[in-house]
């Protein structure tokens, strides 16, 4: 791994951005950016336009590694250019912001209160094309909807399982089991969720390291000592569906961790805003993320 990423992304302020819809949730992403879909055809052009909305974003002079850690991209916008140039080496050398893959190929049907991930069988191909790209590290996302211990443990060990595929491959993987906000004994999935990931934390080889994307938990600082876990970078929260406003009020509660929001992220910013205008929307957004983020 980069000696100079892994530097940035254990002792630098600020947080992580995730710029990663995928296919699935990409027209959603338009609609809330003021593009409907009677306005493109087909996904060549639906793809073309959320790289347009993501670029502007990256290429924006508020979004800079003073206050954003690392970006996280879906893998079409991995092998895609901004100004010339692969959209890693850009962020990394323009931006000195970290890039991130998401890895996941989506999620299985619900079982026993969980969606676990669907199969990667290309898993290896695309962590070999990622590392050539400038590729920091990768995220992968389940979802844990009910507090079902076996459904928890399978969701654990299934994220370290293919974790330790990607440490194998030189890169830090972000295990993602979300807790859905609507978990009716969310509190209690958190609870079985903390000591599943510390068992398998504890038996992570010296030396190997992964980071950890957590819904904000129902206890403040429930995952206090996940985050002073020696095998652990570094912990972020998703939004999970709050606003950005109640995900930042949210987070500023938990000490140590910081922000990896999606759509909390690009809430407010629309195609039809001027350069000037949405410069300041995305600068205001950053910086109250930031801010949360500085516990």
């Amino acid at each position: 791994m980069d000696a100079a990423m892994l530097q940035k992304m254990r002792d630098g302020k600020g947080f992580i951005a995730a710029l990663d819809q995928s296919g699935g949730s990409t027209p959603k992403a338009l609609r809330l950016y003021g593009i409907e879909e009677s306005e493109y055809s087909g996904e060549a052009e639906m793809f073309d336009l959320i790289h347009g909305m993501r670029s502007r974003i990256i290429t924006s002079p508020s979004f800079t590694g003073e206050r954003i850690l690392g970006a996280i991209l879906f893998e079409m916008t991995m092998d895609r250019q901004i100004d010339g140039m692969g959209t890693a080496e850009y962020l990394w050398t323009q931006k000195q912001v970290v890039p991130i893959l998401k890895v996941d190929k989506g999620l299985e049907a619900e079982a026993n209160g969980v969606q676990l991930m669907k199969p990667m069988p290309d898993l290896d191909k695309l962590l070999a094309r990622a590392k050539a790209k400038g590729i920091f590290g990768t995220k992968m996302r389940s979802v844990i909807k009910q507090a079902n211990p076996a459904g928890i443990k399978a969701v654990v060990d299934q994220q370290f399982e293919v974790g330790r595929q990607i440490v194998a491959a030189g890169l830090v993987p972000i295990i993602e089991p979300e807790v859905d906000i609507k978990c009716p004994d969310k509190a209690q999935a958190e609870e079985l969720l903390k000591a599943a990931l510390k068992a398998q934390l504890d038996k992570l080889p010296e030396g190997q390291l992964v980071m950890l994307k957590l819904t904000i938990p129902s206890k403040d600082n429930l995952y206090a000592d996940l985050i002073t876990h020696p095998r652990v970078l570094k912990v972020v929260a998703l939004s999970g569906g709050y606003s950005r406003a109640e995900a930042n009020e949210k987070l500023a509660r938990q000490k140590g961790m910081v922000a990896s929001f999606s759509r909390a992220l690009t809430e407010g910013l629309t195609a039809q805003q001027s350069a000037a205008e949405f410069d300041a929307a995305l600068d205001a957004a950053i910086e109250s993320i930031y801010q949360a983020s500085k516990t």
